[in-house]
């Protein structure tokens, strides 16, 4: 490893485990972290869970897992060069889609309407706060504690987003912890600015996630037949790296022009976070990562890259995650995340026992008791996709997906 600025989380100051532990004789804090989380079931689970496509759809395109090991390969090679602390970023990147449900966004929001329609006054599903939930509580690998037993500050990186009424809760249990940032202004802030920050290397984990998807979805898009090269013209951000791969290799077409053409957008953003962090450091001169914390965030894009990844989003958006092929999937998928939840509600014994064992008053394990809507929300959310769609036709007697 580099050596670390002073603004990097050093494993030595880590603010610890919830449960103390001795450390490891051979790994820092961080990369015992980064182990946990590869060894966990739930990243396991994340090779058969969609990212836009579903598994049957095809066998190269992204899953969570592989997006995930692309997150953290970007993120990897910038916290290098700024001096960060590369394996706590790789822990963060690994993790931080642990949460997500199957069949991907659609999954996430079918399941978010099911719990506030069961309760209205249910906080709902938010999958950043399900990765803390796995990694906190829903993993069970260990005698004297249930979840990972992660770092304060991989567990920081992994609640990426959270609402202010989940923020109260988890903070009512861990006073001045992880869910701190979303409910109280930083130092440099008036009342309506920015919140505290996470750490740099959550930052980046962050900034590299959007990096990552926004390129890969380019790619498994137009393999698809959903997105065109003439389509992407109309996109600077690839179509000036399009013309500077055809200035460098004329006439090169089809496939090979394409991945040229990403890896050249992908080094031009990677440069360009580098170039744009180390110019917000230099000027905000943060003297550990305490003091990041209480600065407005310092990873990032110039403007000028910012407007274009912004682009870049919309043009997916528009053209991809909205087109009629993929809508139609995702209504196919809602609809059996939202037949799946009415079935286990309705007939709790549908469900491992380990699961209705974790009904509130039931519990006499380790694992946390729940609200009965909860339960079913966690089984849910940890199912793979052809899991969930099994699960599906073993309940309702007809297939959702035509393979």
């Amino acid at each position: 490893m580099t050596m670390l600025a002073p603004y990097a989380c050093h494993p030595a100051l880590s603010r610890g485990r919830r449960y103390p532990e001795p450390a490891a004789p051979t790994r820092s804090d961080f990369q015992r972290d980064r182990d946990r989380i590869v060894h966990s079931t739930a990243f396991r689970r994340l090779v058969y869970k969609t990212q836009v496509f579903l598994n049957h759809e095809g066998d190269l395109f992204r899953t969570r897992l592989t997006h995930s090991l692309e997150v953290a390969q970007l993120g990897r090679s910038i916290a290098r060069a700024l001096h960060l602390n590369e394996d706590l970023v790789e822990a963060i990147a690994l993790a931080h889609d642990l949460g997500h449900t199957p069949f991907g966004h659609a999954g996430q929001d079918a399941l978010n309407a099911c719990l506030k329609q069961h309760n209205p006054d249910s906080a709902g599903f938010e999958h950043n706060l399900q990765s803390l939930r796995v990694v906190d509580s829903l993993e069970e690998r260990y005698p004297a504690y249930d979840g990972l037993n992660l770092t304060f500050e991989t567990r920081e990186g992994i609640l990426k987003h959270c609402s202010r009424r989940n923020a109260r809760h988890i903070e009512a249990r861990e006073p001045g912890g992880v869910a701190l940032r979303f409910l109280e202004p930083s130092a440099a802030a008036d009342a309506a600015g920015p919140r505290l920050q996470p750490s740099l290397e959550a930052q980046l984990a962050n900034l590299a996630d959007e990096i990552a998807y926004n390129a890969h979805d380019i790619d498994d898009g137009v393999r698809s037949g959903l997105l065109s090269l003439a389509q992407l013209q109309d996109v600077e951000l690839f179509s000036q790296y399009q013309r500077e791969t055809l200035l460098a290799h004329p006439g090169l077409q089809g496939r090979r022009l394409l991945f040229e053409t990403i890896r050249r957008m992908l080094s031009a953003q990677v440069y360009n976070v580098i170039d744009a962090t180390h110019a917000a450091l230099h000027q905000a001169a943060p003297g550990s990562a305490d003091a990041v914390r209480r600065h407005a965030p310092l990873v990032c894009f110039t403007p000028e890259m910012a407007l274009q990844s912004s682009a870049l989003k919309r043009f997916l958006f528009q053209n991809l995650y909205r087109h009629p092929q993929v809508v139609d999937t995702t209504q196919t998928a809602q609809q059996v995340v939202r037949e799946l939840f009415a079935a286990y509600m309705a007939d709790p014994a549908q469900m491992p026992q380990a699961h209705i064992s974790r009904f509130d008053g039931l519990d006499v394990s380790h694992s946390p008791s729940a609200k009965p809507e909860r339960v079913v929300a966690d089984y849910i959310a940890g199912m793979t996709d052809r899991f969930a769609a099994k699960e599906h036709e073993r309940l309702y007697g007809r297939v959702a997906f035509a393979v």
